[in-house]
């Protein structure tokens, strides 16, 4: 019995007659959607509005440009439509979905006291209490993107300086300061992860589960939705959300643009250019100065 996406393949080829290229576009395109939904424990078929906005925040966060983010946009319409016609969704999530040109509605922030409510939903009585902890300051303290944070490394970290090495998109890094409350977490963790029965393979990772191998993209977003329910808040948090907030508030509060999008990774040849001169202790002294946690 062929998927929902093989019969749209199909439609692409056979009814919409589209060039093979155009077809391979929409295909990679919809993947990455998908893979975004799967992180999130989201099937396709249930997404909203907003979860599609979320993504497309996301790709344009991370230097896609506006040309690419409109196919991207374009390729996600026409299969939610196909889905509509097929009548294996009610309704059209798409119908709002806007293009770059139009301007895009930014995810949730939260608030200072919001993150504080989440932090103190967790339960430390718990195994992986302390870790959850650690993980809530690292997305919140630095604006981590969620790979980021899955794959971050012990060695690669600096419990000296206060900063840890990073790994971006397409294998870059940059060095991003970690708060006093973030290293102190990171450290309670250390002694709880010292526990564990760390399988091969999976030494030098920072956070790990239970069975001593490193965490997944999809158990973040889990981690992260189920403190949100404990905490009470009526908003749609995804480790994404931590990242944003993370740049609002240090925006909010004074910091340098320039700094903020540094901080956050972004690739773009503008702002690179802008960021030649600048050095980890001036990011730094950005989030003593600026963050919340900090004040």
């Amino acid at each position: 019995m062929l998927t929902h996406f093989q019969e749209y393949q199909i439609y692409l080829k056979m009814e919409k007659s589209l060039s093979q290229n155009t077809v391979d576009s929409y295909e990679r395109d919809i993947q990455k959607l998908f893979s975004y939904l799967r992180d999130a424990k989201i099937e396709p078929e249930n997404a909203k509005l907003e979860h599609l906005r979320d993504f497309i925040v996301e790709v344009a966060e991370i230097g896609i440009n506006e040309r690419s983010q409109a196919r991207l946009i374009s390729g996600i319409k026409s299969y939610y439509r196909f889905l509509e016609y097929k009548n294996y969704i009610k309704e059209d999530p798409t119908e709002l979905l806007e293009s770059p040109k139009i301007g895009l509605r930014l995810p949730e922030v939260l608030s200072l006291n919001e993150i504080n409510k989440i932090i103190a939903a967790i339960d430390l009585s718990k195994p992986e209490g302390q870790r959850n902890k650690a993980i809530i300051e690292v997305l919140y303290g630095s604006g981590i993107r969620v790979s980021e944070l899955v794959n971050l490394k012990i060695s690669n970290i600096s419990f000296a300086e206060n900063h840890m090495l990073v790994e971006g998109k397409g294998n870059k890094q940059r060095l991003v300061p970690l708060s006093e409350e973030s290293v102190k977490q990171i450290e309670f963790w250390r002694m709880d992860r010292n526990k564990l029965d760390i399988k091969q393979g999976n030494e030098d990772f920072l956070f790990l589960n239970r069975y001593g191998r490193k965490l997944t993209r999809a158990m973040i977003f889990t981690i992260v939705k189920e403190l949100t329910i404990l905490a009470g808040i009526n908003k749609n948090v995804s480790p994404h959300t931590f990242r944003h907030s993370f740049a609002t508030h240090l925006l909010e509060n004074g910091a340098n643009l320039r700094a903020i999008q540094q901080l956050l990774g972004h690739e773009s040849i503008t702002t690179t250019e802008l960021y030649t001169h600048m050095d980890v202790q001036f990011l730094r002294e950005t989030i003593l100065t600026c963050h919340p946690r900090n004040l």
